[in-house]
């Protein structure tokens, strides 16, 4: 690693001199003219690149390599990754590095690349040399052994296709493999040695949603509908609101539909890549993984699945406007599209557009799909509209009641002023999961600062900490408990933790100060108050803290509840 560094510094210094040097004098640059020569573009090219813009960068690289010399082929491997991460794949694989003045880890990477280009191109013959393992190799072997079948397949090589690929311990492959090997079976017209495998992958108590869905087409696919209908029931008793799986029992209940196509050979390499993208995603490799989804759909530009996850790594890598593209890719009627659309709207809540965030949730909400609803609820809830938050998740409450909305109903009742309906809902919530941490949390805080249940609500608040010990939140929880029960002591020892697992939020360190003033250790305690306001708390938050300071009478009464409680 440290070799390729130097290479790489070595290259931008060589290709420094030479751009700065005009004939065989050296002359001084204007800033204007730096920002059209080679090197200028590059380096507009390779901040463009550090931000995530790959589009951007790729205009520049290419820019660069028209006006200077890129006999070390530095810009051409910078050029090759700004086309991989904006998703242009025809690009990257004409820049694909080769030669002496390559990175290994380039030329790996440009094989892959040539090889899903040919596939998307349906030529598999040349696809398969290219996916070789040796050739290939580390970190890409997973994704080139996945696609091996199906540029096999494509090369109309059909006993080469059924070889299940296998790298030693790799259970990536091992599990997709599989589904590869279930699907190119059917393909060959091998159908009980496709159920086999089928029936393998949706084995257990809880199989994926990705190998139910793919057994009950085939089923479908081979008119067995009532087969398809109860594994479909059977994965729906364990993921209720699935839409995928809601979509496909109402599919195969239905009197005349048609069942779902088998896999196309570039569809079902995509499914391959897209596995080695969330197995990447995972490992927080979100570079390679935002890489490995746009291979994915290069071969498969419908593949809702993949669209998501790349508004994903780009919302999270600070890129909201292309994270937004992304999510609106899916189509109203698909499976993923409320959740493209719940994606979506809480893209436009983090930047404080809530009108937006609101309208979107609301049109995705209008088909009536229960996560819609679920995501429009929460948004009402996350900007006061606690009524109309509850209204909603009462029209999703039924007999046989998710405790997570009973939850959600109780806090948003509970905020909206009315306590007995919230206390309601969140002790029938507790019957239904008495372990989970923050439901604990949440009604035995609401309890202790109303002074009600005081033995058996401390009880509950220690046992969410005990789940959850590295959570500040909830040891803020705790420690405001042994302030409100008057052990001011405790309550020190406990905020301090709390501040300590996290130091930036304002209400843990507001609560600490509060402790510190009733143990008489004021000028602590004015420091922690003061700290309060430089961490941008609420407007109420901040009067009382201004209050506190002020006065220098310390705290009175009650404080505002806790970040859990918040939440």
């Amino acid at each position: 690693m440290m070799a390729s560094r130097v290479c790489v510094l070595l290259a931008t210094a060589a290709l420094m001199t030479a751009c700065a040097t005009s004939g065989p004098t050296q002359k001084l640059l204007a800033p204007e003219d730096i920002a059209t020569t080679p090197y200028g573009l590059f380096l507009a090219g390779q901040g463009a690149l550090n931000d995530g813009y790959g589009g951007r960068a790729s205009a520049y690289f290419d820019q660069a390599r028209a006006r200077g010399d890129d006999s070390d082929g530095l810009i051409t491997e910078r050029a090759f990754t700004a086309a991989l991460l904006a998703g242009d794949i025809q690009r990257a694989a004409s820049f694909a590095p080769n030669g002496e003045g390559a990175s290994e880890a380039g030329v790996r990477m440009g094989r892959l690349v040539l090889a899903v280009e040919a596939l998307a191109q349906d030529k598999g013959k040349v696809a398969q040399p290219l996916l070789a393992l040796d050739s290939v190799g580390f970190p890409h072997k997973s994704t080139a052994a996945l696609l091996g079948p199906w540029a096999a397949a494509m090369a109309r090589n059909v006993e080469g296709s059924l070889v299940r690929p296998q790298i030693r311990g790799d259970k990536i492959v091992d599990y997709f493999g599989m589904l590869s090997q279930a699907h190119l079976y059917e393909r060959a017209k091998r159908f009980d040695e496709a159920e086999t495998d089928f029936k393998v992958l949706t084995g257990g108590d809880s199989p994926s949603d990705i190998m139910v869905l793919a057994y009950g087409g085939f089923l479908e696919r081979r008119g067995r509908k009532p087969d398809a209908q109860a594994l479909y029931a059977k994965a729906l008793a364990n993921q209720p609101r699935n839409s995928g799986l809601i979509a496909a029992q109402a599919r195969a209940s239905a009197n005349r539909s048609t069942a779902p196509a088998a896999p196309s050979l570039k569809q079902g390499a995509a499914l391959g890549v897209m596995a080695s993208a969330a197995n990447m995603v995972a490992a927080k490799q979100d570079e390679l993984a935002l890489v490995y989804l746009r291979l994915a759909l290069r071969l498969d530009p419908d593949l809702n699945s993949a669209w998501l996850m790349v508004g994903d790594v780009l919302q999270a890598s600070g890129d909201p406007a292309a994270a937004r593209l992304a999510y609106g890719k899916p189509k109203p009627g698909s499976a993923e599209f409320a959740a493209g659309r719940a994606k979506l709207a809480w893209s436009y809540q983090a930047d404080k557009d809530t009108e937006t965030a609101i309208k979107l949730a609301r049109e995705a909400a209008a088909g009536g799909d229960e996560d819609a609803k679920i995501t429009l609820a929460d948004l009402l809830r996350a900007n006061e509209k606690y009524l109309e938050s509850a209204d909603i998740l009462t029209t999703l409450i039924g007999p046989n009641p998710d405790w997570r909305l009973l939850f959600s109903r109780g806090t948003s009742y509970d905020r909206a002023g009315r306590w007995a309906d919230g206390e309601r809902d969140l002790k029938a919530a507790l019957a239904l999961s008495p372990d989970d941490p923050e439901l604990l949390n949440y009604l035995g805080y609401s309890w202790i600062d109303r002074g009600e249940n005081l033995a058996a609500a401390l009880a509950m608040v220690q046992k969410a900490v005990g789940t959850n010990p590295n959570s500040g939140a909830m040891v803020d929880s705790l420690g405001w408990a042994y302030y409100r029960l008057g052990d001011f002591k405790k309550a020190v020892e406990t905020l301090e933790n709390a501040v300590e697992l996290q130091a930036g939020d304002p209400d843990i360190n507001n609560h600490l100060g509060d402790a510190y003033w009733r143990v008489g250790r004021r000028d602590e305690a004015g420091f922690q108050w003061h700290r309060v306001l430089s961490l941008e708390p609420e407007a109420k938050m901040k009067a009382e803290v201004e209050q506190k300071i002020a006065s220098g009478l310390g705290p009175v009464g009650p404080v505002a509840p806790t970040l859990i409680a918040k939440q």
